[in-house]
């Protein structure tokens, strides 16, 4: 009797692990990943992979060409926003792994978001951040349940290496993540063995 429900409870758990995959985000994931192509561009010419000597002195001469400036604290980059409806900011700084990026946060904001300027909510922000990124990564985003489900759904594209997150922070922030999903697996293989991103 205990052998059955054993083998019945890992029925069960095989086929609620199978039905999870088959969702639209594994079969995108499992279909870019199998391309084995690459794309690394981000935005400004920064790439995934880049040594973070090369992304300092490359935000250096951005900064000096006045495209960006310092962020928040000075733990951030900062780029202004002047195309949204509302004018608007971007903050980013990558995540190293062995001194080259593999992740690219940004978080963006309308300049004058307060708690009584529904407009510049969060919701309205995050229809200008998808054109934004569409613009910049080319169309193909699909809606999914996003990390923090109390702001909404989540938009993910998916090119080869390269998976875009854009889902909502809060009431005021957009946030999109950029990451080489190749790595992001590598790493977690490794991080069983004590590494971290």
């Amino acid at each position: 009797m205990r052998g059955t429900f054993i083998l019945v409870a890992f029925i069960a758990l095989v086929l609620i692990n199978s039905c999870s995959r088959t969702t639209p985000y594994h079969e995108m994931e499992a279909r870019e990943l199998a391309r084995d192509v690459r794309f690394d561009s981000l935005f400004f010419g920064l790439y995934l992979g880049m040594p973070s000597k090369d992304f300092y002195a490359h935000c250096w001469e951005l900064n000096k060409q006045g495209l960006i400036r310092e962020g928040a604290s000075n733990t951030s980059v900062y780029y202004s926003i002047e195309d949204f409806k509302h004018p608007a900011g971007m903050d980013f700084y990558p995540k190293f792994y062995e001194d080259k990026i593999v992740e690219m946060p940004l978080v963006f904001s309308y300049d004058a978001w307060a708690p009584w300027n529904r407009h510049l909510f969060a919701d309205s922000l995050r229809v200008e951040v998808i054109e934004q990124m569409e613009e910049w990564y080319g169309p193909g985003f699909i809606e999914v349940e996003s990390p923090s489900p109390l702001y909404g759904n989540a938009y993910v594209k998916i090119d080869g290496n390269r998976r875009i997150s854009i889902y909502n922070k809060d009431d005021r922030e957009v946030k999109v993540d950029i990451v080489d999903l190749k790595k992001l697996k590598e790493i977690e293989e490794i991080s069983g063995r004590g590494e971290t991103l």
